[in-house]
């Protein structure tokens, strides 16, 4: 048969009309290829670029993920990233497990499960999970018949192969066994036209690489959300807002506005008639989605380092869980006192994120009675629960014993124990999470 190489694409492609600018006002996106056998272009695997170089520089694969979705959908556009073609999306376990995948049109990705994913139990259902919602499922950098590999074939619908790894003479048993599972075999980095031959003959169905062609990258304006305005719409939702409140806060961020109508119009919602109000936006997406974006705007722009090295954010973290832990452990069945420790937590370092005093920062967000006083004097149950967080991250044990006792006696006796031993295990399980979500 014969076969073209994909022309010489260019090193830099404008996505949208702009003007001359820094790099700063801009953003990237990668993309290469994928053909089928005949040499017809079928999808596109999104990469992350943070410059108009065409390389990656990923220190976190969570943050990769997250700015690759924000730029697909809310800057670059699924249109002009992907025309009618599939995008093949990295994703590792965090994201796997996030209510962020849940922001991506089914029918427009394929996750893309990257090596370092850890293929437990619990992971091998949440792809089942993931496939009767309509996702498909790539298993990435595959060189050999393995355990691994077994245990993913029920879930994946593509296996992608590396060729530069592989070891060839094992190529016709991985083959037979994918095709057996009836599963889409990938050819990746495919370097030379022998390369290619040889999948080709061995029955691959898709192929990449730089033989027929390198990473385009994608350049688009930025269109930035500040970190101000999504701690206070992320409050504002967790308060359960009338569609008007937050009609009324999505007009002051009209940047957000503009991404919300791009994930509305990604297809992933399928609707009937164009939207023409800012209101009719809000029932179409819905409050949970807007909470996912924001959330995933958040994190995408923050600051660049990876949660294992951002101590703020580890102590912020860790100050949340914790009292999270002691609340539920204090009063079982109270989730809302659980979920507004948790808030307690978070807010009662955000003025560290801002180079602010807390008094500044706490009076521009909308927070319930009982967290600003938490927060600002440390009274009421949350108060206690956040002077026991500080003590316990001082390390102060008989200021720990003193607010044990009396938070014991704020609950009546309802939990059965809460001493020190209590507490202090408490601790260890809120640094044991935030390092297990710090990993990644």
């Amino acid at each position: 048969m014969m076969f073209r190489k994909i022309a010489a694409l260019p090193e830099v492609q404008e996505a949208t009309e702009i003007s001359a600018e820094s790099e700063s006002e801009s953003v990237y996106l990668g993309r290469q290829p994928i053909l089928d056998r005949n040499g017809a272009l079928t999808a596109f695997e999104l990469l992350f670029r943070d410059s108009s170089e065409n390389r990656a520089l990923v220190t976190d694969d969570r943050i990769a993920t997250a700015q690759v979705v924000v730029r697909t959908i809310g800057e670059v556009g699924i249109a002009t990233a992907l025309g009618p073609h599939l995008g093949y999306l990295n994703v590792n376990g965090d994201a796997l497990a996030s209510d962020m995948i849940l922001l991506i049109p089914p029918q427009r990705f394929v996750l893309e499960i990257l090596e370092t994913v850890t293929l437990d139990a619990a992971m091998l259902q949440r792809c089942a999970t993931l496939q009767r919602h309509g996702f498909k499922l790539a298993l990435d950098d595959v060189t050999g018949v393995s355990r691994r590999l077994v245990d993913a074939l029920p879930v994946v619908d593509i296996v992608k192969v590396d060729f530069m790894q592989c070891d060839r003479n094992a190529l016709p048993g991985l083959v037979a066994l994918v095709k057996q599972h009836h599963k889409v075999l990938l050819a990746e980095k495919i370097e030379t036209h022998d390369d290619f031959q040889h999948a080709l003959a061995l029955g691959f169905d898709l192929f990449q690489g730089y033989y027929f062609a390198k990473p385009q990258v994608l350049r688009s304006r930025r269109t930035s959300s500040s970190a101000q305005a999504l701690l206070r719409l992320l409050t504002l939702l967790a308060q359960e807002p009338t569609i008007a409140e937050l009609e009324l806060e999505l007009k002051l961020n009209p940047n957000l506005v503009v991404q919300i109508l791009r994930l509305i119009n990604s297809s992933a919602f399928g609707l009937s008639r164009p939207i023409s109000s800012l209101r009719q936006a809000i029932i179409a997406v819905g409050t949970r989605q807007i909470t996912r974006w924001a959330q995933l705007l958040l994190f995408a722009e923050g600051h660049g380092l990876p949660l294992q090295s951002d101590p703020l954010l580890q102590l912020a973290g860790s100050r949340a869980r914790f009292m999270e832990l002691a609340a539920t452990t204090l009063q079982p069945n109270n989730g809302e006192l659980a979920d507004a420790a948790f808030m307690t937590g978070i807010f009662s370092l955000v003025h560290l994120v801002f180079g602010s005093t807390v008094e500044q920062v706490i009076a521009m967000l909308p927070l319930s009675l009982p967290i600003r006083v938490a927060i600002l004097e440390e009274k009421g149950e949350l108060g206690l629960l956040l002077a026991l967080a500080q003590a316990c991250e001082h390390g102060e044990e008989a200021e720990m014993t003193e607010l044990s006792e009396a938070l014991w006696k704020t609950t009546s006796g309802n939990s059965s124990h809460f001493s020190l031993p209590t507490v202090a295990d408490l601790g260890l399980q809120a640094s044991e999470w935030i390092a297990r979500h710090a990993r990644g």
